[in-house]
């Protein structure tokens, strides 16, 4: 499956910004799908995650509560809503696939990752 990643761009601090990720290739809602980011000179780290129902999520608590995933698997797209964005939410922000059922915070039980969209967040 191919993925790309969509919607990063500049905003300020306590904004909203929402990143979609478009699926081709393969049956989308075969597929548990997750956010993951990278900051500069830091670890990728999970962001959130979505079965493939769209029944189950699963969020970093650093975003929980400010981040709502979802998906739409008629439009074999997953999106990320962001709120109260903070200067540490800023990063290079990846869309994976997984052939697992509900989605994983572990970055390894992803088989496929699409191109990030790069998220910057000014104080």
């Amino acid at each position: 499956v191919q993925l790309q990643a969509f919607g990063g761009g500049l905003v300020q601090a306590g904004g909203s910004l929402t990143l979609s990720c478009l699926a081709s290739g393969r049956t989308f809602s075969n597929y548990a799908m997750g956010w993951f980011r990278q900051a500069p000179g830091k670890e990728r780290e999970f962001v959130a995650a979505i079965s493939r129902s769209g029944g189950t999520t699963t969020y970093a608590d650093s975003v929980k509560g400010r981040f709502t995933i979802s998906r739409d698997n008629a439009k074999n797209t997953v999106y990320l809503q962001m709120n109260s964005l903070k200067p540490e939410d800023a990063a290079v922000y990846y869309c994976a696939a997984s052939e697992g059922i509900l989605g994983s915070s572990r970055s390894h039980r992803y088989d496929y990752w699409g191109p990030g969209t790069e998220v910057t967040v000014s104080s």
